[in-house]
């Protein structure tokens, strides 16, 4: 959470609404000139796209894209939940021909509303079968597991371990001490979400319990998926549960963090790409999906900094990022069971759990 954002969330009711004023209209601004570029954008030189990735991941790989091909991408980064609501809103007069990056689960709730096409790039004869849709719907970039960071002063001032076990953070040493992502918003709190219920055999009322008892040590659930990250490199928040993405990237950044697996199991989410039924410029739009299932694309991970794990299996991952991998107890969300459950448990936690 950005320091403004602290601020405002502790600032009296009239600085909050106008906060929230000058955000809805600085997002309403945005939007309206990216409508503009949409607008214009209709030569096969050009792509729009929604980015679930932040800008900071997203757009060296789009740079590195229009330097290999010479197709401008005009790109406006959400949060998962907010670019699949804008997508299904969109579907009858499509803004965008690319959604780009985000958890699969979001793609395949995107199937049931009728938002993508089908297509199948030339890199999907190599991809294990969890890194496709059959039908060509949305093809995997990478893969990003979850983890447990914390914050290693509190750690040593609490007299604990690093969590290895679902369980631990339900320790009254974390009370109100947790920051983690908002299911409404985010993806990665998707991902959490079907984890628990993953480790709990996908048995609702032993999830749900969990939930409701993690729920009384969370200090605060963030509109994305990294926006706990920060405050538990400072300390202002003893640990949460994040994509491996961003907990290794609060690592570089030089904050104490340390980051941990549970023994029982965690999640990981592929990160998809996928066209737009309707999209207006389809066949620039299919040159960047060939490019970023490839591993023309995933090649540069490494190059950037950027801690994906590749779905392609021609490019290896590396080898920091697969040492810290080593030994942990993986599991891959079942993106066919996530899509057609995710709208009603997330209900569900925002009704039981959020509370």
């Amino acid at each position: 959470m950005r320091a403004r954002d602290r601020y405002f969330d502790d600032a009296d009711p009239s600085s909050k609404r106008c906060a929230g004023r000058r955000r809805q209209a600085l997002t309403a601004a945005l939007v309206s000139a990216f409508i503009g570029w949409a607008t214009a954008a209709v030569a096969a030189d050009t792509i729009n796209a929604y980015s679930i990735w932040p800008e900071n991941w997203a757009r060296p790989m789009l740079v590195e894209f229009e330097t290999a091909t010479g197709i401008k991408v005009n790109f406006l980064r959400f949060s998962s939940g907010e670019a699949l609501a804008r997508v299904i809103a969109e579907k009858n007069n499509p803004k965008v021909d690319v959604l780009f990056g985000g958890p699969v689960e979001t793609f395949a709730a995107g199937i049931k509303e009728g938002v993508f096409e089908p297509y199948k790039p030339p890199a999907v004869a190599a991809l294990p079968a969890r890194f496709r849709e059959a039908d060509g719907y949305w093809t995997a970039i990478a893969d990003d597991p979850l983890v447990f960071m914390t914050n290693q002063k509190f750690l040593t001032e609490n007299k604990l371990s690093a969590p290895t076990s679902w369980d631990d953070f339900l320790s009254p040493a974390y009370k109100g001490m947790l920051q983690m992502a908002d299911a409404r918003t985010s993806g990665t709190a998707v991902t959490r979400i079907f984890s628990v219920l993953e480790v709990n055999g996908r048995d609702e009322e032993k999830a749900f319990a969990y939930l409701k008892k993690l729920r009384a040590n969370v200090q605060l659930y963030t509109k994305s998926g990294g926006g706990g990250t920060l405050p538990v490199g400072l300390g202002q928040a003893a640990g949460g549960i994040f994509f491996i993405v961003d907990a290794l990237d609060t690592k570089a950044k030089g904050y104490d963090v340390v980051i941990s697996f549970p023994k029982e199991g965690i999640g990981t989410s592929a990160e998809a790409i996928a066209l737009i039924k309707g999209a207006k410029n389809a066949d620039a739009g299919k040159k960047l999906i060939d490019w970023a299932t490839s591993p023309a694309m995933q090649g540069l991970f490494a190059k950037h900094k950027i801690n994906f794990v590749p779905a392609h299996p021609d490019v290896k991952t590396e080898a920091s990022l697969a040492e810290v991998l080593k030994g942990a107890n993986i599991f891959a969300i079942d993106d066919a069971y996530a899509g057609a459950n995710r709208k009603r448990i997330v209900e569900r936690w925002v009704a039981e759990v959020l509370p």
